[in-house]
């Protein structure tokens, strides 16, 4: 049977069977092909009762005629039916077969003008737990059969479209409702590719149930955030948005009695995953995968053992997959059992876990890549079957965005203005003094060394975080390395600095300003690499513009004020030539100017904080 069964034209399992095929074969070699068809027969009638319960029947391929001793029933009580007529190579026919409580089924799809003609297509499964996949001839997955004589009454797969599929395609079913109660080949609906030429033979089909729906839309609706908080737990990011849209990662789980329904989307056109962890770095974790291979999707658990690849499950506990492509966007559900005890590497719903989400791509082959980002991180731990909330997550370690948050701050602000206060101010200010020094050299002195303090904790950070080196950040370790060594050096320097008429003094003054312009260019560069690592990653292109703009601002500041200056120098010696008269009339000069350049400063210091607030809210977004 189809359910216990042996097939006239197929095989049984276990040894007697084996025995019995050598023996007509046997026969057959001495040309008594009368015995031959006896002992075929004896086969049939009596060790087909070992049975295919497992419904592994790949020898009802061609006949789809189950051994049960006994002819089939004539009138079908099972129907089936599809969600479309038409269909063009590469789509997508959901096929469902329905009746009274049957234990055992076989469907193909066939050539409807040749219906003895091998399978055509393959399928997918929407419930493991009844339905597995079979190999009928060269076509993969070209079948499917029941795991179990238990009682169904309803079974649904999804049938694709192969590129040399023929005009007009019929399904069939065999169907065992009890051992020596059986149909074969019932015929199903008659799907045909668009203006396909009227067939050259008839075509037989039962009446249909048809229903028109979008060619990769195989949920009824597309997910919406109605629940979330009051009777769904889910994680949305950014904060609020809604499933669907081209920006939205969305995970929820909905308790549905002994079980979890739940629904993932994102933008994505390779694969979507989620992953239970016990702590916030990858590795033995409960991981699920929703994965779209030449638009097909299929869910799949996995193990994450480590940062190395996932291992995929050969056989998963998810229940009612269904899932949707439109747009870009992923979306995929399926149900879970909050309890597996049958499989050790999928953890119990009902304990608190941090909870990973990620995407990336996948190879023509369904080879899953490294995701290019970090994936989004809850903030806690947190028992999806427990009291519904509606939380976010972060793509970034809170240590790494203090690491990010520091160095913009030392880098854009403090040791910007620092500069320009050293370089601009020493006229304007050098009558006013602070703490017994000069105005202008204690505001350098203090913005220099917060830019050290900065510098030096945010240096830390990272090796906190990773609990060592970093292999896989590129550039960005080694320039930053050089970077802190640089800072570090200048207030060094600075303690040996000789006195202002010392011989020495200029070349202490050109080493001071060699190191620290290395250093504010190194800077630049070095936050330039990390705003694209998978710890931090900015948006792109806007954090690309946006250093491009800083940048800019800078240089249009330090230029204007540049020219100011010479400007004024040119003043003083258009008024007298005397060398004496000339210093005397630069400082009067200086002094005209004083009032462009303060207002100049506080222009610059309102854009540069404006910088870094764009920097410091792309950074908390994350």
């Amino acid at each position: 049977m189809l359910l216990r069964a042996g097939y006239c034209n197929g095989r049984t399992s276990g040894e007697p069977y084996l025995f019995w095929q050598q023996l007509v074969f046997k026969i057959s070699v001495l040309h008594l092909p009368g015995l031959a068809l006896a002992a075929w027969m004896l086969i049939c009638f009596y060790v087909s009762v070992d049975g295919y319960p497992n419904g592994k029947v790949r020898g009802a391929c061609t006949s789809m005629i189950p051994c049960h001793g006994s002819s089939p029933q004539l009138t079908p009580e099972h129907t089936i039916t599809v969600n479309g007529t038409e269909f063009k190579p590469g789509d997508i026919i959901e096929v469902s077969l329905s009746g009274p409580d049957f234990e055992g089924f076989f469907i193909q799809a066939r050539d409807a003008e040749d219906l003895d003609s091998s399978a055509i297509g393959s399928f997918m499964l929407v419930d493991r737990r009844v339905s597995q996949l079979l190999t009928c001839g060269r076509t993969k997955n070209s079948a499917v059969s029941h795991t179990s004589k238990a009682k169904k009454k309803y079974i649904k797969v999804y049938w694709f479209a192969p590129g040399d599929a023929p005009k007009h395609v019929q399904f069939l079913a065999t169907v065992v409702k009890k051992y020596r109660i059986f149909w074969v080949k019932i015929p199903g609906p008659i799907v045909s590719q668009p203006n396909a030429p009227s067939p050259t033979a008839p075509l037989h089909a039962t009446s249909e149930a048809i229903s028109t729906s979008h060619p990769f839309s195989y949920l009824s609706k597309p997910f919406n955030a109605s629940g979330c908080g009051s009777t769904k737990f889910c994680i949305r990011n950014p904060s609020n948005c809604d499933p669907g849209s081209a920006s939205c990662f969305y995970l929820s789980f909905q308790r549905e009695k002994s079980s979890v329904l739940i629904e993932m989307s994102g933008p994505s056109e390779g694969y979507l995953a989620f992953a239970l962890s016990r702590d916030q770095w990858m590795g033995g974790d409960d991981a699920y995968l929703c994965i779209n291979e030449d638009h097909h999707v299929h869910a799949s658990t996995a193990y994450l053992k480590g940062r190395s690849p996932p291992l995929l499950d050969s056989e998963n506990a998810l229940e009612d997959v269904s899932w949707r492509l439109a747009d870009g966007v992923l979306q995929c559900s399926f149900r879970r059992s909050i309890c597996l005890p049958a499989y050790k590497e999928r953890f119990n719903l009902d304990s608190s876990y941090y909870i990973f989400m990620a995407d990336g791509e996948v190879d023509e082959g369904g080879l899953i890549y490294k995701h290019h980002r970090q994936p989004l991180v809850t903030n806690g731990r947190y028992n999806v079957t427990g009291l519904p909330q509606d939380i976010g997550g972060s793509r970034s370690p809170w240590l790494i965005k203090a690491h990010g948050a520091l160095m913009f701050i030392a880098w854009i602000t403090t040791v910007s203005v620092g500069v320009i206060v050293a370089r601009f101010f020493k006229p304007v200010w050098s009558h006013s003094l602070l703490f017994g020094k000069e105005l202008w050299f204690q505001v350098h002195r203090v913005l220099m060394l917060i830019t050290v303090m900065l510098t030096s904790i945010s240096f830390v950070l990272p090796f906190i975080y990773r609990g060592g080196w970093s292999r896989q950040a590129g550039l960005h370790p080694y320039l930053g390395c050089t970077v802190v060594a640089l800072t570090i050096l200048q207030p060094l320097m600075a303690g040996f600095r000789p006195s202002r008429h010392a011989p020495r003094r200029q070349l202490f003054n050109w080493f001071h300003w060699g190191t620290g312009t290395t250093a504010r260019i190194l800077a630049v560069v070095t936050m330039f690499l990390g705003m694209d690592l998978p710890a931090l990653d900015l948006p792109d292109p806007w954090d690309t513009y946006t250093v491009i703009g800083f940048v800019t601002w800078h240089v249009s500041i330090d230029v204007l004020l540049e020219i100011h200056s010479y400007c004024l120098v040119l003043k003083a010696e258009m008024i007298e030539d005397d060398r004496v008269q000339i210093l005397q009339s630069l400082t009067s000069a200086e002094a005209e100017g004083r009032l462009f350049k303060q207002v100049v400063l506080i222009i610059y210091v309102c854009g540069n904080i404006i910088f870094l607030i764009a920097f410091l809210a792309a950074i908390s977004q994350i």
